[in-house]
C-alpha cells in the first residue's frame, strides 16, 4: 500500500469570468521513503496538488473530484479540525515562499518551539534544544543566538532553511516540499537534499518534491512526474525521464537546462511554453518603449566603481554601548562593473551577496566606503533631482518576489508606479500604454494588468518585478536571484530577454544568483563572496576552468549535474 494514493484529483478555481481548472485528472502514488519529483513550467498546477493534499486550497479553490489517502486513511473528507491535526504531525510542508509561512512578529524560536510542543508533547527546555539541533542540521550558523532572531533579520536562503527546519519539527510520515531549494546556494542546498535523503532512508519519510531545477530532481528524486497546464503528461524513473524523455515537451524541457560545463550563445525555447507573448520572440527596440530612452556607450569605461564597502547590521539595541552586539554582513570590499557588461556575485546564503545590492540603491547606508556611478559619489548626493537621476539609472529585482509586490494593487498600477515617481510618462494612458508593452515583453500578456500579485504563480510574480525594474528605462539594472523562483522553460525567456536588452541599449548588470550553471551563462566576470569578504575576483571562463581559491573549487564541486542518474544512498 502507498503512503500517498491520489486519485483522479480535479481542483478548479471558478471566479466571475468562469472555472478554471488547475489540476485535471491527476493519480500519483508515493512509497513510504520514496522521493517522487514533480517538475513543469510555473502555473501547472505543481504547488496545487500540494495544497490540496494539506487541505490548504486557497478559496474559491475546491477540489471537484478525487480521493486523497494518507496510508490508507481518506484525508479530503476530514474536518477542518482534524486537518489542522494532521498538519505538521504526520504531514509536513515547505512552502516556497519563506516569508509567507513564517509569522514576521514572532521570532524564529517561538515558532519552532510552539510547534514541537503541539506535536511532540516535548517540555520547553527540551523543545528548544531540538529546535536548535535542527536550525544547526540545515546549515544555520551559531543557532542558539540566530534562533532568538526575527524571520526579517535572516537573509532569503536562511529564511528557507528555518521553514524546512519547522517542516521537520514532528517527524512526520510524508513532506510535501514545494521549491525548497529555491533561495539557497549550491553548498546549503546539498546539505538539505542530503538531509531530505537521510530521512527517506532512515525513517522512511515519503517526500514530494516540487521543483523547477532539473539537476536538483537528477541528484535526488526516485521518480519523476511531468505536468503540463494542469495534467499529468509522463512518469518514469528519474533517469528515464531526464535521459530519455518521451514527450516532446519533456524532451525540450529537459533541453532548456543550462549546461553546466560551458557556455551557450543562447538558451534553447520550450516546447508548448506556458506564454507565447513578446517574452518568447525578437526584441526590436525601436519600436519599443525602451528603445525610446538614450543609449548608453558600452565603451564608456567603468560605470559602477565600489571602494572598501562596509556594512554592519546591530543583532540588539542595548540602552549601554558595551552590551550591543553586531554582525558584519560587508567587510571591506572594492569591485567595478564596466559599462555594458554583466557583473556576477556568487556565494553563499547570509554572504552578503545581496547587502551589496541594497547599499548601492540606498535602501542600506554604508558603514563605511565609497560608491561611484558614473563617475558620482553616490553619498555626495543632495537635491531630489540628482537623486531621483539616480534611481531612474540604477533598478533592482528583488529576490523574493511576493513581499516586493504591494498585494493590494492591481498589476498595472505596480508597474505604472515608477513611471509615475519619476515623472516619465505625460498622462495615464500612455502609463497604461507602457505597462502593457512591458508585460507583453516579459510574457506575461496584457490581461495579467487587471489582477493582483496573489494570483499569479511565484515565476509570474518574478515577471512582474523585471517588468517593474524595466519601466524607467535604467542604466544598471541589479538582479538580486532574479530566476531563482523560475521553472527552466520561463528562466530562458527571462534570460534571453536580459540578453537582448543589453545587447541592444549597452545595459549593464550586476547579477546576484546561487545558480552556478546561470552564472556561468550571464556573465562576463564573477566576484566570489564568503562571510562578507570578497575571495576572487575573475573572468567566467577562468573561473570555472581554473578557479584559485578553494571555496570557489567547492561550489563548482557542488554544481548539481544534469543530466546524470542519482547518486547512490548507500
Amino acid at each position: 500500500m502507498p503512503l500517498l494514493d491520489i486519485r483522479n484529483m480535479c481542483v478548479d478555481f471558478p471566479d466571475r469570468h468562469g472555472v478554471l481548472t488547475a489540476v485535471d485528472d491527476v493519480s500519483i502514488e508515493v512509497a513510504a521513503g520514496e522521493i517522487l519529483g514533480i517538475v513543469g513550467e510555473s502555473g501547472a498546477g505543481k504547488s496545487t496538488i500540494g495544497n490540496a493534499v494539506m487541505g490548504l486550497l486557497q478559496a474559491p479553490g475546491r477540489l471537484r473530484s478525487g480521493d486523497i489517502f494518507l496510508n490508507g486513511d481518506r484525508i479530503n473528507g476530514l474536518n477542518e479540525e482534524a486537518m489542522r491535526k494532521l498538519r505538521g504531525k504526520r504531514i509536513g510542508m515547505i512552502f516556497q515562499d519563506p516569508l509567507t509561512s513564517l509569522n514576521p512578529i514572532e521570532t524564529i524560536e517561538r515558532q519552532l518551539v510552539e510547534t514541537i510542543e503541539e506535536h511532540l508533547q516535548l517540555s520547553q527546555s527540551a523543545a528548544r534544544g531540538r529546535a536548535i539541533n535542527l536550525l544547526e542540521s540545515v546549515g544555520i550558523r551559531n543557532a542558539p543566538s540566530r534562533i532568538k532572531q526575527y524571520p526579517h533579520q535572516f537573509s532569503g536562503g536562511m529564511r528557507q532553511r528555518a521553514v524546512i527546519a519547522l517542516a521537520l519539527c514532528a517527524e512526520p510520515e510524508l513532506i510535501i516540499a514545494d521549491e525548497p531549494t529555491t533561495a539557497l546556494d549550491v553548498s546549503i542546498q546539498a546539505q538539505i537534499l542530503d538531509l531530505i535523503r537521510t530521512l527517506c532512508h532512515d525513517r522512511q519519510v515519503g517526500v514530494i518534491l516540487v521543483t523547477h531545477d532539473m539537476g536538483v530532481i537528477a541528484e535526488t528524486a526516485d521518480r519523476v512526474a511531468v505536468m503540463h497546464k494542469g495534467r499529468l503528461i509522463e512518469t518514469g524513473t528519474t533517469a528515464q525521464v531526464t535521459q530519455a524523455p518521451r514527450e516532446p515537451y519533456t524532451k525540450s524541457l529537459v533541453g532548456a537546462v543550462p549546461p553546466p560545463s560551458r557556455k551557450i550563445d543562447r538558451f534553447p525555447k520550450v516546447a508548448f511554453a506556458e506564454t507565447d507573448h513578446a517574452a518568447d520572440q525578437d526584441f526590436n527596440p525601436t519600436t519599443h518603449w525602451l528603445g525610446q530612452g538614450e543609449k548608453y556607450d558600452s565603451n564608456s569605461g567603468i560605470l559602477l566603481d565600489v571602494q572598501g564597502l562596509s556594512k554592519r547590521f546591530a543583532l540588539n539595541s542595548a540602552f549601554l554601548r558595551r552590551n550591543r552586539s553586531y554582525t558584519d554582513a560587508v567587510r571591506n570590499i572594492s569591485f567595478s562593473v564596466k559599462a555594458g557588461e554583466t557583473f556576477g556575485l556568487v556565494g553563499e546564503s547570509g554572504s552578503g551577496k545581496s547587502t551589496v545590492a541594497r547599499v548601492i540603491t540606498g535602501i542600506h547606508p554604508a558603514t563605511s566606503g565609497r560608491i561611484c556611478f558614473s563617475d558620482v559619489d553616490l553619498a555626495s548626493l543632495r537635491s531630489s533631482t540628482s537623486r531621483r537621476q539616480v534611481r531612474r539609472d540604477i533598478q533592482m529585482v528583488f529576490q523574493d518576489p511576493y513581499s516586493s509586490l504591494n498585494g493590494r494593487m492591481r498589476v498595472l498600477s505596480i508597474v505604472a508606479e515608477p513611471l509615475i515617481v519619476n515623472r516619465l510618462a505625460a498622462d495615464r494612458e500612455q502609463r497604461e500604454g507602457i505597462v502593457l508593452d512591458l508585460l507583453e515583453l516579459v510574457g506575461l500578456g496584457k490581461d495579467a494588468a487587471r489582477k493582483y500579485p496573489h494570483e499569479f504563480s511565484g515565476g509570474q510574480r518574478q515577471r512582474i518585478s523585471i517588468a517593474r525594474a524595466l519601466a524607467t528605462r535604467p542604466r544598471f539594472l541589479i538582479c538580486d536571484e532574479p530566476t531563482s523562483a523560475l521553472d527552466v522553460s520561463i528562466q530562458a525567456q527571462i534570460l534571453n530577454l536580459l540578453k537582448d536588452l543589453q545587447d541592444q541599449l549597452n545595459l549593464t548588470y550586476l547579477f546576484i544568483s546561487h545558480d552556478m550553471p546561470v552564472m556561468r551563462q550571464m556573465c562576463d566576470r564573477i566576484g566570489v563572496m564568503r562571510h562578507g569578504e570578497l575571495l576572487e575576483i575573475s573572468e567566467t571562463e577562468a573561473l570555472f576552468e581554473s578557479p584559485r581559491h578553494s571555496y570557489t573549487r567547492s561550489l563548482i564541486k557542488l554544481m548539481p549535474q544534469f543530466p546524470k542518474t542519482r547518486r547512490s544512498r548507500e
